[in-house]
């Protein structure tokens, strides 16, 4: 199809924002707030590409409620989801498949204390938020995935388009063919969340990243289960370090949070840093759940649902410049997530709120792009800003000395010196440039699911309610398409069949094992982002599929 040839329609607005997750939805609210309280007619846009609001959005989730504190100071009162207040704080270093020491709290650093934090879905904190933001005027389409930035002829970001529905993957117009809409803005901002689409390609014409380290990732994989309620601790948050990460000298850390009505969320988190191609995230995770640990909450239980994303964890070192001519890139679009506290979300909002501040400004401004620039000033005299600096040393420390000596400079940084050591640890390298070749590393051969606690990749995406039109184009691109079995088979043993938690990826030979293809299923895609991350030779490109495609989550 003749993209050039299409006549799209366009709608204006005065600001048109991607991403209706807490950063998105907290910018749209604050911008609207600012509109109400000054009289002025603002028109505010928010696309949502998952079918409805919540509907991509996956967290732990343990909450601070500090931005949502300034944002609606009463918001028990307005009902908002968040309830479970954190009862109590456990964090064990599991050596073995059998063993594990609690850590007495006084060792741990004070990022990983919960008194007055909440565990929520938030998911359920992003719906309640979008209605709160529809109250003020904010205009919301979900099912509408933003698919490229647009740009005036000076290159300033002009708005963004939203993509064709009802192509066929041969790239010709099916029946109930709709092309995308442009929507232009005064302003566009990008909340996209972590390694966004169109984030990471402003950020590279732009030049966002110069001069800062590489970002650096995690994948997230989470379950939710209905558990026996004698087995069911209201509040209760345990944190984990070590195996079964450890034996594939792999980082990251477990999580398992008691929730309302009897259930509980767990979950792992994988630092994409690991070097070993024959890691398989997924299967760790499953390892995990059979830890004693882990086990006694678990067994007799019924698992809900599946779900799994990247996490961007650089920290400031990472964060590129997150404004530019025509808009900004806000919450995990531009890295705010704060890996030492393994929470995100308050930072997002707040980068949010900060932006609308700016936006609301430049609106009003003969100076507008002055008023994009002092958004950076703005949020470095920020809470938030703060709380990452003092922080900032967190990741690195862990990929340089590893989980335990990590951890003990991180207390030593953080719980003695606030933070205030007179430098900042780099992390140059990145994550896809850490894999080694297969021939170098020991091969894991991981224990078969055992229906009960651990499960396969296909009845896991089955519950995340995952599904994409059928004869769309593939979203997952690929750069050069002899790459996956010329290069990455050959060194690598193509790691993009262990990688993916979805089970996107395979390669697949004739029956004598010979002439090996690799096939992409696209239509199990949870839009985690891992491949995009994670491909030793980058040769994965994700774009955005069809609206409203993808995981739909009730509950994370």
């Amino acid at each position: 199809m003749d993209q050039s040839a299409i006549v799209r329609e366009s709608m204006e607005f005065d600001v048109v924002i991607v991403g209706a997750g807490p950063a998105g939805l907290c910018c749209a609210i604050k911008l609207a707030q600012l509109a109400q309280k000054e009289q002025r007619e603002t028109s505010i846009c928010v696309v949502e590409k998952g079918s409805e609001v919540g509907a991509h959005i996956l967290s732990g989730a343990v909450f601070e409620t500090k931005a949502l504190q300034e944002l609606f100071p009463d918001w028990k009162e307005q009902g908002a989801p968040v309830a479970v207040e954190v009862s109590g704080d456990e964090i064990y270093l599991i050596k073995s498949a059998s063993k594990a020491h609690k850590i007495p709290n006084l060792f741990a650093p004070k990022t990983m204390h919960n008194h007055g934090n909440y565990i929520i879905s938030l998911g359920n904190l992003c719906r309640w938020l979008a209605e709160k933001a529809e109250a003020l005027g904010v205009e919301i389409f979900p099912g509408f995935a933003a698919s490229e930035a647009i740009f005036h002829k000076d290159g300033s970001v002009k708005g963004i388009l939203t993509g064709d529905m009802g192509v066929a993957e041969d790239g010709s117009p099916k029946d109930g063919y709709m092309p995308g809409m442009e929507l232009h803005a005064k302003y566009t901002i990008f909340a996209e969340g972590c390694r966004g689409h169109i984030g990471k390609s402003l950020i590279a014409k732009f030049n966002l990243d110069n001069g800062k380290d590489p970002q650096h990732y995690g994948i997230g994989i989470k379950e939710i289960w209905k558990i026996p309620a004698e087995q069911h601790e209201i509040g209760k948050v345990i944190h984990t370090a070590g195996w079964p990460l450890t034996e594939s000298d792999s980082a990251g850390g477990g999580f398992l949070y008691h929730i309302e009505d009897n259930q509980v969320a767990v979950g792992l988190i994988v630092d994409l840093s690991y070097s070993n191609p024959h890691v398989s995230p997924f299967d760790e995770f499953q390892r995990y759940k059979h830890h004693p640990i882990i086990a006694r909450y678990l067994t007799g239980g019924e698992r809900i649902t599946y779900g799994a994303r990247a996490i961007v964890k650089g920290g400031l070192q990472s964060q590129p410049t997150m404004h530019f001519a025509g808009g900004l890139l806000i919450g995990d679009d531009a890295g705010t997530l704060n890996f030492a506290k393994i929470k995100g979300s308050h930072t997002a909002m707040k980068s949010g709120m900060l932006a609308a501040e700016s936006i609301f400004e430049a609106l009003g401004n003969e100076i507008p792009e002055k008023c994009l620039a002092d958004y950076s000033s703005r949020y470095q005299k920020s809470w938030a800003w703060k709380e990452l600096h003092m922080q900032r040393n967190f990741g690195p420390a862990q990929h340089k000395w590893g989980n335990l000596i990590g951890s003990a400079y991180a207390f030593i940084d953080i719980n003695i010196f606030n933070g205030m050591l007179p430098w900042t640890l780099q992390d140059p390298k990145p994550d896809y440039a850490q894999m080694k070749k297969a021939s170098e590393c020991k091969k894991i051969e991981y224990p078969k699911p055992d229906g009960i606690l651990s499960f396969d990749k296909l009845s896991s995406v089955f519950i995340s309610n995952t599904n994409h039109e059928e004869n769309q184009p593939v979203h997952l691109q690929l750069k050069d398409k002899d790459i996956p079995i010329q290069v990455n088979l050959v060194e690598y043993d193509e790691p993009a069949q262990r990688y993916c938690p979805a089970g996107v990826y395979e390669v697949i030979s004739d029956d004598d094992g010979n002439n090996p293809r690799f096939q992409i299923n696209a239509q199990n895609c949870v839009h985690c982002k891992t491949c995009d991350i994670k491909d030793p030779s980058q040769n994965i490109n994700w774009v955005t599929p069809e609206g409203a495609g993808g995981p739909n989550y009730p509950n994370m």
